[in-house]
Formats: structure tokens, sequence, C-alpha cells
């Protein structure tokens, strides 16, 4: 007898989760509650038989679970934790929550996020982590200069950290509370310079003979940081099916609502990657001279004003960088004659 499609549902938790199994026609075959264990999961998994249909929410430490899910043969999918409409529900618990992502994927409801490969997730991992050391020497710069402040120090130089500034540190007179807590913020900051350079170093050689992120270098305001965020969080350019999906994928477009002839548009949604997004922004702010994204802010935030200009300009970049990931260049930016 030919055995039914099984579906599985996954409420993943930090230490414990809850798995519902549930056939085509809805009836549910088991629920259990198991600890958080590769061993465990693939016991359970087994019972559903060969390449069941997995859904787990995408959540915190959601990626081992995808792994050893996909090791043993499923079909694995990523309720996106937005996406996805919960209903108002009187009763909110685990159990409630596999059950109902086992019916929206049952149903061909489910709003999925994409799963990356896991190289792509080691690379995210040292961007990520590089743009945390970044701001937290970021903040340890803002503290010095807030110590010299309280102290009454000038500081006639752009740049407190070159070599005039360092000069300065090394002389100033400060009591010995503020002489001690600025010592320290600089030995802070030597340290993360330091992690800083080997993690550049680490990342380069990855994107070296990368044509796409040789073409959105292209891109006025993108340098080699803000061209490494591109390429590691959008990943398979190919999953967006034009520029303006990825800008909202970004979260760089308007709320949109819509009844009978009645339309509203709103303030961008921010639902996306927010370290995308950040880096379109900031490749605006960047602009030097009179570049046709520069151009573009003006005339928008002359009519609409600065913010709304900034983010159409953003959009604007993100389509470049579309095209450089999925062309391999970018042909409006390349040169004639």
């Amino acid at each position: 007898m030919e055995q039914t499609r099984q579906y599985v549902g996954i409420d993943l938790h930090r230490r414990r989760s809850v798995i519902v199994r549930r056939n085509d026609a809805g009836e549910t075959l088991e629920t259990v509650r198991i600890d958080n264990d590769p061993v465990a999961l693939s016991a359970e998994l087994a019972k559903a038989g060969e390449h069941p249909e997995v859904i787990l929410e995408a959540t915190y430490g959601s990626y081992w679970a995808a792994d050893v899910l996909e090791e043993c043969g499923a079909k694995v999918h990523l309720a996106h934790p937005l996406g996805n409409n919960w209903g108002n529900r009187r009763v909110k618990n685990d159990e409630r929550d596999a059950t109902d992502l086992v019916d929206l994927l049952r149903m061909g409801r489910l709003a999925e996020a994409w799963i990356a490969p896991p190289p792509l997730r080691e690379l995210r991992e040292l961007i990520r982590y590089r743009g945390k050391l970044v701001h937290l020497r970021s903040s340890c710069k803002s503290q010095v200069h807030s110590v010299l402040a309280k102290e009454g120090v000038a500081v006639p130089m752009s740049d407190l950290f070159g070599q005039g500034g360092q000069r300065l540190l090394d002389k100033v007179v400060l009591g010995d509370a503020y002489r001690t807590r600025v010592e320290s913020l600089r030995e802070v900051i030597e340290l993360v310079d330091r992690e800083i350079a080997m993690l550049e170093k680490e990342i380069a050689p990855v994107f070296a003979g990368d044509l796409s992120y040789q073409a959105i270098l292209a891109i006025s305001g993108v340098g080699p940081v803000l061209g490494a965020i591109f390429v590691a969080e959008i990943g398979d350019i190919s999953r967006f099916s034009s520029p303006g999906h990825l800008c909202s994928w970004a979260g760089l477009t308007p709320t949109h609502h819509e009844s009978d002839e009645k339309v509203r548009r709103g303030h961008i949604t921010k639902q996306g990657s927010r370290l995308v997004r950040w880096a379109a922004v900031e490749a605006v702010a960047r602009q030097r001279g009179p570049t046709p994204i520069r151009a573009f802010q003006m005339r928008v935030g002359d009519r609409r004003g600065n913010k709304i200009g900034r983010v159409a300009a953003a959009r604007k970049v993100l389509t470049l960088v579309y095209y450089g990931l999925r062309d391999g260049e970018i042909r409006c930016l390349a040169q004639t004659g």
C-alpha cells in the first residue's frame, strides 16, 4: 500500500521543541515534545517516512535543526516570522504553534524564508561580527571624546585617533579616574582594531575573482565593506524576480493598504534585512560629487523632503546592486568610448 505524504511542524525553542505530525487529510498522527538534540530529532523524523515535508519557524538557532532535517532526507521549509497570519487566538501554546505551521504548509499558504547554504552562513557570520566590532570601536571612541569634554580638553584635529590625536592623548593632563578610563579605552580600541584587521584578512579571499562583487563596487558610494554586505546578505539573487522584489525584501518599500477604491501608502515597512537596508542608505550618504544617485536624491528631496529623498536614492542603489549581482556587470555604469 502506498504511504501517504506526511507533514511535520516543529515549534523550535532554545532547549525543547514540540513536533506535530499530520497526514494529507489534516489528521494529527502524533504530538511529541523533545529535548533539542540531533539524535532525538532524527529519531522523530524517521517516523514520518521518506522525504516528509517539514516546517519550522526561522527563529533563533534554527539553522542547526534545518541541517539535521535535510541530512535525514526531509524537504525543509522555513516559515517567515512576519509573513504568516497567525490570527487572533484565545489560547497560544507550543502545540498550537506547531499545528498551525503544519496547516499553513499543507494548504499551500506558507510565507517562506530562504535557507542560506552553510558556506554563505559562515561568510555572513564573519561580516556581521565585523560590524559588531566596528560598532564597539565607535562606542569606545565616543567615550574618549566624552571624557576629554568633561575635563575641558579641546581637540583641534578632525581625527583624535590619528597620529596627531594619539600624541595629544599621550601628553594630556587628566584626573586619575579620567586618565584610567582613557587608557583603558585606548587599549580596547587597539585590540578591536587588530580583530577587525584579522577578519578582513579572512574575508577578502572569498571575494577574489567574484565578478558580481566587482560589479557592485562600480556603484558610487559602495566600497569593499558595503559590497561584501550586499553579496553575503542577499545571497542567491535569482530568488528575486525584480529589483522591486529585492527592495521590498530589504524593507525599503512603503506599506500598502487598499480597499475598494481607496489606496493608502505609508512609511517604508522596515521588515526585512536590516543590514542590507543600512548598507543601501549608507551608500547614499557616501556619495561624493555630482553623482547620478546624488542628483536623484536631491530631485526627490526637493519635492518630498530629505528623508524620502534619501530612501528613494537607497532604492536606486539597491536596484543597481540587483543588476550587478544578476549579470556580473551594471551596463548603465559601464564606461563608453
